[in-house]
């Protein structure tokens, strides 16, 4: 069972089996699946999200000689939180853009009320934000699985950019930008 981020990977490796038979469980769950349902960044549905998250954690953290199953599955639920953070937001001022302080300990809520989780996995959801929430992650894993939440967070957001740049023509305004500054200094 491969998905579309799968294509950057090397597909059909003993290691991409592994990957996918450590949260095969997760994926076969209907609040899993859910998260297709929702937006994450740019255009990447949070299910895809924290499929590439679990992915980089589980080849850094197996290649660190980490605890990479226990990264893996919290990777996967990381962002358990069903609802599309964009419009309920601004729906609810009383968030008043606390979603990413508030989502983890809602990832952790429902992961938990589904899934029988490690310290290690729990850990992996309620901290993965750090350093935006001051409370610092108990384990290495966690620490992995930030950083590949950062990465792939940006790397989603650039490509999104990336293929709008031409079709909105914004890389005329980029052109001109460019122009201005290169003209100003010679």
């Amino acid at each position: 069972m491969l998905y579309d981020f799968a294509k950057d990977l090397i597909i059909g490796t003993s290691s991409t089996q592994e990957f996918f038979s450590i949260i095969e469980d997760l994926l076969k769950n209907a609040k899993v699946q859910e998260m297709k349902n929702y937006n994450q960044h740019a255009n990447t549905s949070c299910y895809k999200h924290c499929m590439q998250v679990a992915y980089y954690t589980y080849i850094a953290c197996k290649k660190l000689k980490l605890d990479y199953i226990s990264a893996t599955r919290g990777a996967m639920l990381h962002d358990l939180f069903l609802y599309d953070w964009h419009t309920h937001v601004k729906k609810d001022k009383s968030w008043n853009s606390y979603h990413a302080f508030m989502h983890p300990k809602i990832a952790l809520k429902n992961a938990t009320e589904i899934f029988n989780l490690n310290n290690i996995e729990k850990d992996v959801i309620v901290n993965h934000m750090w350093p935006v929430t001051i409370k610092l992650p108990h384990y290495k894993e966690t620490l992995i699985v930030t950083f590949a939440d950062k990465y792939s967070a940006i790397r989603e957001t650039a490509i999104h950019f990336r293929k709008n740049l031409h079709s909105k023509n914004l890389y005329k305004y980029a052109y001109v930008f460019l122009s201005l500054i290169v003209f100003r200094i010679i």
